[in-house]
């Protein structure tokens, strides 16, 4: 073990972060070791478990992480199509799931019951679902309900195909995000007044 940096309690935890982030998505989630986040983080294992109290905390705040960044990154830019913000909402979250793919599995297969890991992806799919509904111009609140629920379910198709392409990819990356974008726009355009396509 390397010379244990001083560092204050918030920046320790982003290390502990950092690392536990590079070791769940370089390896399935039952392979990592908290001995082994301790190891490369060069801090004792008592300090470790101060900051999370096991592995499934620690992934649950690595997964938090992510979700938050995604946001961040995931920008629905008024000025731009509706098709431009869709694509770019899903190069960022397909940027992130093939560099993290394990993680993305074992959010998505081996804690897909785990009620924390649960609330994460439903915050940053209901946050993900308002942004959306924000973009698209909505004639009423009658016409608000029924896309929010076609958005809501196109969020979970997006889900669930992209965690089965990340364990056998079935087609191209490029394929992957047209069919997702063109799913959307084309449940979208028999509620909207105009073509969500731009067409």
């Amino acid at each position: 073990m390397s010379p244990r940096q001083r560092l204050t309690p918030a920046d320790r935890r982003a290390q502990l972060l950092a690392v536990g982030a590079r070791l769940f998505a370089a390896r399935p989630y039952d392979d990592v070791l908290m001995e082994e986040v301790a190891q490369e983080a060069g801090v004792s294992r008592a300090l470790l478990y101060r900051h999370f109290p096991g592995k499934h905390a620690l992934f649950a705040a690595v997964y938090q992480q992510a979700a938050d960044r995604l946001l961040a990154e995931t920008r629905l830019d008024p000025a731009d199509s509706l098709v431009e913000q869709l694509v770019q909402g899903m190069d960022v979250h397909l940027d992130y799931f093939t560099a993290n793919r394990n993680a993305v599995l074992a959010a998505n297969r081996v804690l897909a019951g785990d009620p924390v890991i649960q609330s994460i992806m439903t915050n940053e799919l209901d946050a993900l679902r308002a942004r959306l509904l924000a973009a698209l111009p909505l004639p009423d609140d009658s016409a608000r309900e029924a896309v929010s629920a076609v958005v809501k379910s196109w969020l979970v198709f997006v889900q669930v195909l992209c965690v089965d392409w990340l364990t056998r990819e079935t087609c191209s990356r490029p394929q992957l995000r047209d069919i997702c974008v063109g799913s959307l726009l084309g449940a979208l355009r028999p509620l909207l007044a105009e073509d969500p396509a731009g067409a």
